[in-house]
């Protein structure tokens, strides 16, 4: 019962060998393919340090506030970058240093306001963020819609050798 109801919930089986995201119509590798653990948390930890830096903006104009306010000052500000950032540009200024951007699985372009609502009041929840699936997303991405690539316009592809006169070289 368990086999049968885990690969109900799975979808089609692929070969055990599938890389993330190539069921999606994703590439296997390169521009545009889903991304690993290590980058999206590179990307949040820059992200988590520029919204201290944005609740910490307030205290310049002598804004007091206790220990636990500002921990909901820092939380609701990385909620507003996430929701804000993704929505107009697909990706936050962690994912941009990174070479990563949300897209929506449909048509590959950006997620938009409202599924970036739904992507981010879903991710402020937290335990979603750690539930993923084969194709590493988390429940927030499964709920949107979207999936976490690797930037297909940032050139990371390497560009062919030439011979120095512009032409290809064999």
């Amino acid at each position: 019962m368990g086999r049968a109801l885990g690969n109900w919930l799975e979808g089609p089986q692929l070969p055990r060998g599938t890389p993330p995201g190539v069921r999606l119509g994703l590439p296997a590798d390169g521009p545009g393919a889903v991304v690993g653990v290590g980058h999206r948390l590179a990307a949040f930890a820059v992200d988590a340090v520029i919204a201290n830096l944005l609740a910490g903006v307030l205290v310049l104009f002598g804004f007091r506030y206790s220990v636990d306010a500002r921990g909901l000052a820092v939380y609701l500000a990385f909620l507003l970058e996430e929701l804000v950032l993704i929505a107009v540009n697909g990706q936050t200024i962690g994912m941009r240093m990174v070479g990563i951007r949300v897209i929506r699985v449909s048509d590959h372009r950006r997620a938009g306001w409202f599924w970036s609502a739904v992507r981010t009041v879903l991710l402020g929840l937290a335990i979603p963020a750690f539930i993923w699936d084969r194709d590493l997303r988390g429940t927030h991405d499964r709920a949107a819609g979207t999936v976490v690539v690797r930037d297909p316009g940032r050139g990371l592809t390497r560009p062919s050798p030439t011979r120095g006169d512009g032409r290809p070289s064999r």
